[in-house]
């Protein structure tokens, strides 16, 4: 919604200046709070045996996703592949990290 909303501003309103940064900055705050709240379940999980699961999750999906962007990067570079914009690695670990939760519980089963 941040996102349409975004688009159809600037489509819209042809801002400039300090409210153009605004307005492009405002599909990212949904994402970072998404982030925080993930970082604060982490602190606040009184169960370790589950905080060390969702931990090593979330070092799979960012993993995944550093790997993702580097080998796409280089290819990129040698014209094999085309520009991935930066905004998909949330995206992209969000996938990572949905995978990789199964499987580490799984470890344990």
């Amino acid at each position: 919604m941040v996102l349409t909303g975004s688009i159809l501003t600037f489509e819209h309103l042809r801002l400039t200046g300090p409210l153009l940064w605004a307005v492009a900055v405002a599909p990212a705050l949904p994402i970072i709070a998404v982030i925080a709240i993930m970082g604060l379940y982490l602190m606040e999980e009184t169960d370790e045996f589950q905080r060390g699961m969702s931990a090593q999750a979330l070092l799979w999906g960012m993993g995944i996703t550093l790997a993702v962007a580097t080998v796409w990067g280089f290819l990129e570079n040698f014209g094999l592949v085309a520009h991935m914009p930066t905004y998909l690695a949330f995206p992209v670990f969000c996938g990572a990290f949905g995978l990789a939760q199964p499987l580490v519980r799984w470890r344990y089963k």
